[in-house]
């Protein structure tokens, strides 16, 4: 049996989440599958991978056949990179905690990378944030001006009315009693 891991999509239109399986080569893509070692999601930045990281080192070991995004996948996770240092170790080149600190050298970079790359995306929407707020505040601050330079003139209209008003009220009465 020609064994391939690959991944087997789900979720819905537009918006597909994948897992990570073992299948014969010959069952369909969503079909039938031996074991399931992961998932994938794509649609996070950067895309969030969860994998059982022992059975697929025991799966790329055995002989499965990765696709070319599940072995890019495995890479950037790295399985490859262990199964590279074991081999290492069979050879005689150096031994097992020599291995296992290299790999865990790599992982701490590689982890150091995805937050530097979750910070930087953080603080630029923040910063767009921000930005947008101070827009904001300046429509707001210049609506305000408009809206007091309305009032403004509308008090000053209301007060010539009843300062006319006023004076026509004096008026008559002056002229009243002219006329007594």
């Amino acid at each position: 049996m020609a064994t391939k891991i690959r991944l087997q999509r789900g979720g819905r239109k537009g918006y597909a989440f994948y897992r990570i399986v073992i299948a014969d080569a010959r069952a369909p893509r969503d079909g039938k599958f031996t074991e399931k070692i992961g998932s994938y999601n794509p649609n996070t930045n950067p895309a969030t991978v969860d994998l059982n990281f022992e059975r697929a080192l025991y799966w790329v070991e055995v002989g499965a056949q990765p696709t070319d995004t599940v072995r890019n996948i495995l890479s950037n996770e790295g399985v490859y990179l262990m199964k590279h240092l074991r081999g290492g170790v069979k050879k005689g080149a150096f031994d097992e905690a020599t291995a296992q600190k290299k790999f865990d050298a790599w992982k701490a970079d590689k982890t150091k990378g995805a937050d530097a790359v979750r910070e930087s995306e953080e603080k630029a929407k923040k910063a767009a944030y921000e930005k947008e707020l101070e827009a904001e505040k300046k429509i707001n601050e210049a609506i305000a001006k408009k809206v007091s330079e309305k009032k403004a003139a509308k008090a000053e209209e209301e007060a010539a009315k009843a300062a006319e008003a006023a004076a026509e009220a004096a008026a008559p009465a002056e002229e009243a009693p002219a006329e007594a």
